[in-house]
This record gives C-alpha cells, structure tokens and sequence, in this order.
C-alpha cells in the first residue's frame, strides 16, 4: 500500500481500475442537506483529485452563494470511496467544497471537519450511530399523499411482521447494500406509523456516520423510485401518525478511538455513565432550545415534536429538554451505557450540522463541568405542564421561527460554527430559515379556511 498524499491517489486510481469503475459521483450537500454532485467519467479522475468539480453554487442551494460568485470546486476526500451497489461501474465521493482555493465556511462537511479538529485538540473524538426513519409512499389517483402499502392500515402497525414481509425485497435489497459497503446493518424494522420503517447500521467516527447518512437517504430514495415508491424522511408527513426521526446514539472517546469516555462500570447512579458523560449531557441540554433550529430545522419539524397522541398512541418525539434512563418520552435517552441517544433530531436535520450542534453543546458542558440533574422515570407525555416547571424542565420551541430566535443569542454555538468573512454562519443559517417560516406562513391553508371563513 503506498503513502501519503501522492500514494492515497495512486491506491484509489488502482482500485478504480481493480473494480471497473467507468463514472465518478462528486457529491456535497448544501444547508438542508439536498445531496448535489457532478458525474465525472473515469478518464477525469486526475482532473476531480487535482481540482475538484466544479459548480455554480447558487443554483445548488443555501450554502453562501449568489449568482455573482465564483465558481465552487467539489474536492473530494478520498477515504469516502463508495461503490454505488445498484450501479457496481459508479463511486461516489464525499466532497468538501472550496472556493477560489480556500476551505468555505458555508460547507456543511468542512463545518463538521473543522469541529473534530477542535474537538482532537481538546483530547477527545466523538461517535455516532443513528438511526434514520423515513416513509414509503404515492400519490393517489387525486394526487393525494399515501402510504404505499394499501394493506398497511393498522392502528397500532410498529413491529407488524406482515407488513414488514410485504416489503421484503425492498428492506432486504437495502440491507445487502449496506452491508456489502462494509456498514454493518444488523436490524430492520416497520416503524409506529404506517409506511415507516428504519434500517440500522453500526456506530462509527461522526463525520464517517454523517457521510453514510447522507448516501443512505440517497440510497433509499433511488431505490423507492426505481420501484415506483417514493421514499421521505420529512418529520412529519402525516398530522395523524408518528413522524421521522433521525436519532443520534452519542459517545465520546480518546484521540486513540480506543477508550470510550462514557463508560463507567461504577457509575453511582447506575447508568454505566461517566461523570464526563454526565456533564456532556448536561451542556446538550443547556443549548437544546438554541440548537432545535439545527436538529428539527424544517417548519414541519415542530409538527412532529409534542405531547398530543397519534393514531398509534404516542409521538415518540420529545416535547422538554430532560433526559432519563430506557424512557423513550426523554429528549435525551440512556438505553444501556456507555452512551446516550439524542431522540430531538428529526429526519430533516442535515447530519453534518446537526453533528456540529451535539458537539459543541456537549463539549461546553463538560468545560463548566454541567449537571443535568435527576434522570427522569415519569412518562413525560401524561406529566403536567406546570409539574415539569417545577422541576425547572423547559419546553423545546414550538416553532422554527422561535428557535432561530434563540438561536442567534447562543455564543458557545456561534463560536463553534464560526464566522464566514462576512458574517456569522448562524446568522445566514437563521435568516434562511426565518425566509422558510416566512413563505410556509403566507400560505392560507384548508384549515384556517374551515375554521375562519364564516365564523367572522
């Protein structure tokens, strides 16, 4: 195996030739995480490692760019070498943008890149396993949106072995791709919702989950349309069913990737949790009303987080900023150390910011050294409202638009996500979303008609 630099683009040229590979994705995603790329046949290899794809960024989407800006180069890193399985001639590349030579501060991935940088020098190195559901789906003759499986209809459908049969070629099909790309798929499963299911996959170095999260909503959406489905990962596509989350299961370790800091045998209150743990916990905690924007940053995402019931019984989403043991009503849950699962990030979120927000939040709990107080036991759907208060428990926001408000105050989040040149990331961030509430609240729905239009 050859090394360095110079070496690292031999051995994928070789590999490239090794496995027939005739086309080359460059793919990079912009601020809602939309996966945008170039295909690149094989005789431009040297030409995509040298330089890059090119783009015009403004016409990808939010990622800091007008139609006056230079051109935006893909550059890919070359250890994302993904064989596309229902395409064996075609690899995929993970790329971070650049522009005029110079990293941009607008990449999601460099965003994420630049964060496990500070956080080695600090002395630790987080992972991540998630677990990502999305919704089979058509449109009716009418056009209206439905559950793809016409038999799918029960009230209580989560776990259903006939519904999951029913969908057998399509769950097992994606499995043998995730584990021939090496990711270790160990579950499927039919979600709480009609039409929803969630594919599991190991945990590894967050910006390696972060780049398979990317290509695995890229894989199930190709593989749905290729069969006449639709797939989405919207958080809330049904009012009356569960939504989609995008839960991250959270462990920090030494630089060595050997040494999992959470994990303490004689954790005195009997999590198998580290005081480390404890305190990264408590500064997720801390920064959870800012940081929704990040991880529920859709007007659709503050659908799926509350209290009310669906159809099945339970949203499944968090409604407060606490934590608790093997108790799914938590924002954050402790399903057995050494880690905890953040059940607030919904499928909307892009990965690589939301990675960002857990990361930054977390770390600055730990350097105040932040208590998260008494884990929680209650089902904190049926708990009233003014019983939470009194335990100093705080609501998630209830709108896009009031998290992007407190957004904009975090300091520790707006360090962490840095300044562009020309302002903070986070300030272009909220005001892209506050564009998004904006247009989502200029639209008179059914609803409001039904209920407004003769009451008056």
């Amino acid at each position: 195996m050859a090394t360095g630099k110079a070496g690292e683009r031999e051995d994928v040229k070789r590999r490239a030739k090794e496995d027939g590979i005739e086309f080359f994705l460059a793919q990079f995603v912009e601020m809602h995480g939309k996966p945008n790329a170039k295909l690149m046949p094989a005789q431009a290899i040297d030409d995509l490692m040298d330089e890059g794809a090119g783009f015009a960024g403004f016409a990808a989407g939010p990622i800091g760019q007008t139609p006056a800006s230079p051109d935006m180069l893909a550059v890919p890193d070359l250890s994302t070498y993904t064989r596309v399985p229902w395409q064996p001639d075609l690899v995929r590349f993970a790329c971070d943008v650049t522009v005029e030579g110079a990293e941009w501060p607008y990449c999601p991935r460099t965003l994420l890149r630049r964060a496990v940088d500070r956080a080695a020098q600090l002395g630790y190195r987080m992972k991540i396993g998630l677990e990502a559901e999305f919704f089979l789906v058509r449109r009716d003759e009418r056009g209206a949106l439905v559950v793809d499986d016409p038999l799918d209809t029960s009230e209580q459908p989560c776990y259903d072995a006939k519904a999951l049969y029913r969908n057998y070629e399509f769950l097992t099909t994606l499995s043998k791709y995730m584990n021939g790309l090496g990711w270790g798929n160990y579950a499927n499963d039919h979600e709480d919702a009609n039409g929803q299911f969630e594919s599991n996959f190991a945990y590894d170095d967050v910006l390696v989950t972060c780049d398979r999260a990317i290509f695995f909503r890229y894989m199930v959406h190709v593989l749905a349309q290729a069969r006449g489905k639709l797939a989405t990962f919207m958080p809330k596509p049904f009012g009356n069913l569960t939504g989609n989350g995008c839960h991250f299961h959270i462990s920090l370790w030494d630089p060595s990737g050997e040494k999992n800091l959470f994990d303490d045998a004689d954790d005195p209150r009997g999590f198998g949790l580290s005081e480390l743990a404890y305190q990264f916990m408590g500064g997720v905690i801390a920064h959870s009303r800012p940081a929704s924007a990040i991880v529920a940053p859709t007007v659709n995402s503050y659908k799926r987080i509350g209290v009310g019931a669906p159809t099945s019984g339970a949203t499944w989403s968090p409604a407060y900023a606490a934590w608790g043991g093997n108790n799914r009503t938590q924002m954050l849950r402790v399903p057995g150390g050494p880690r905890f699962e953040h059940r607030g990030i919904d499928g909307s979120a892009n990965p690589y910011l939301a990675a960002v927000a857990v990361l930054a939040s977390g770390l600055d709990g730990i350097e105040k050294r932040l208590d998260p107080g008494q884990g929680n036991t209650r089902n904190l759907y049926t708990v009233p409202l003014a019983e939470v208060q009194e335990q100093g428990i705080e609501a998630l926001p209830a709108t896009l638009l009031e998290a992007c408000d407190e957004l904009e105050r975090d300091e520790v989040l707006r360090d962490w996500f840095g300044h562009t040149g020309s302002e903070h990331y986070l300030d272009y961030f909220a005001r892209t979303k506050r564009e998004e509430f904006g247009a989502y609240h200029a639209e008179v729905s059914a609803w409001e008609v039904e209920r407004y239009l003769t009451l008056f």
